[in-house]
């Protein structure tokens, strides 16, 4: 549905420069602007009714877990694990 005839406002958004200017290249090279993107968000997310995708971290996914899984037991059974010393706390 086109708003052609609806008045528009302004959002002002903040974010850093360095993801501005990604931003504008990635949208650059699939013909749009950052304008055009970000409204093309707003009634995706609308449709929605939320965001338009997953919003997780990473470090929980069932891979990652799986490996942390696997080294706490090589610990907890004291297979191939090598003491270390740390950086910062090296004898002077």
């Amino acid at each position: 549905m086109l708003d052609t005839g609806e008045k528009k406002v302004s959002i002002s958004v903040k974010t850093s420069p360095a993801d501005k200017k990604r931003a504008a290249e990635i949208f650059d090279s699939l013909g749009l602007n950052l304008s055009t993107a970000i409204n093309i968000f707003i009634k995706k997310s609308i449709a929605e009714g939320g965001l338009p995708f997953e919003v997780k971290d990473p470090f929980y996914s069932e891979a990652n877990q799986a490996e942390l899984n696997r080294r706490f037991k090589k610990v907890t059974n004291n297979q191939n694990v090598h003491p270390h010393q740390l950086l910062d706390n090296e004898e002077q």
